[in-house]
């Protein structure tokens, strides 16, 4: 799941970069291919701080997953962040297609992903591995505290879609300029597909060709209810009084955090809410309940759980919400 991918220069270095379109190379395990991030004029004056060579906290260990569990303290922010569930009728909890199957234990392997359920085996199943898949990370700007951004993030778990977010804060110094000489606006969310050369504002055209483009056609009634959509969305983020809104000077990374979560956890909004705030890149790889993407994190691991990050900047692998955003405050806060 390793992944080497720089940020092209304007957004690596905060300090006036210039030039046009610049390229960056991803790399998985399959190979390489250029990826082209975004048109960059000639004239970019973007602010930004300068990036720096990331170190963990002196004796910072991984913490031991902990299934279920919620860490001391941290009750009152997982119960805020779950205020979404019922405002949205659990829209980003499964993917396009979601269904189960009740088995006996032994009719599933041990390196099998299934729940547990009184002594039997419960088999999530879907239709994304139907759906056509992009070959490089759809690119989105968005932010956390914003109504119209979680509609995408949703129909994106729903899609089980691989997404590179750039992260815009209010007061955020490097991607809302970004957003504003792309595109004429800076107005959020902003999709950049660097498979088809499409980008777009406004949340319900991106819903719409996510789901042309990746899934059957077919939007969640949750989704396309118009004004009430907007109104729950907003409800949605009420119980986090506006967490993931505002900027925190920090550190820029040369590569982004990869993240494995889906917009239904109250646990994953925790740590994205983090990374939002210090404007760190993250490559998300979306795993909601029925994402095939879980038996090959099963297959590597041994286990599954969401949140879980890789940071290529300093080598740190870890689960648990509460500790990835210490240690995300602790490594790149400024």
């Amino acid at each position: 799941m390793a992944t080497a991918f720089r940020l092209p220069p304007l957004l690596s270095s905060r300090a006036a970069p210039t030039t046009a379109a610049r390229a960056t190379t991803w790399r998985n395990r399959t190979g390489s291919f250029t990826h082209r991030v975004a048109a960059q004029p000639d004239d970019t004056t973007a602010t930004t701080s300068t990036s720096t060579t990331p170190a963990p906290p002196t004796g910072f260990t991984p913490p031991v997953p902990k299934r279920f569990e919620v860490k001391p303290g941290q009750s009152n922010n997982i119960a805020g962040a779950a205020l979404a569930l019922p405002f949205r009728l659990g829209t980003g909890v499964f993917v396009l297609g979601y269904g189960v199957t009740l088995l006996d234990a032994n009719e599933i392997s041990p390196d099998q992903y299934a729940l547990d359920f009184q002594g039997r085996k419960v088999k999530e199943t879907s239709k994304v591995g139907q759906c056509p898949r992009p070959a490089k990370p759809i690119e989105i700007y968005e932010f956390e505290g914003c109504p119209f951004c979680r509609k995408v993030r949703e129909m994106v778990s729903v899609l089980d879609l691989d997404v590179l977010y750039y992260p815009c804060p209010k007061g955020g110094p490097t991607f809302r300029p970004k957003v504003l000489e792309m595109g004429g606006k800076k107005q959020f969310p902003y999709m950049v597909d660097p498979n088809t050369g499409v980008a777009m504002y406004e949340s319900d055209d991106i819903i719409n060709y996510l789901a042309k483009t990746y899934g059957d056609g077919s939007v969640p009634t949750m989704l396309k209810l118009g004004l009430l959509t907007t109104i729950t969305a907003g409800l949605a983020l009420s119980g986090r009084s506006g967490k993931g809104s505002s900027y925190s000077p920090a550190k820029l990374p040369s590569q982004p955090i990869e993240i494995w979560a889906y917009e239904g956890s109250p646990f994953c909004k925790i740590a994205r809410e983090t990374l939002v705030e210090l404007e760190l890149p993250h490559l998300l790889h979306s795993c909601a309940r029925g994402s095939p993407k879980r038996q090959d994190f099963f297959k590597k691991y041994g286990l599954f759980q969401a949140p879980y990050i890789e940071d290529p900047n300093t080598g740190v692998k870890m689960f648990e919400s509460a500790d990835i955003v210490e240690y995300l405050r602790a490594t790149y806060a400024a």
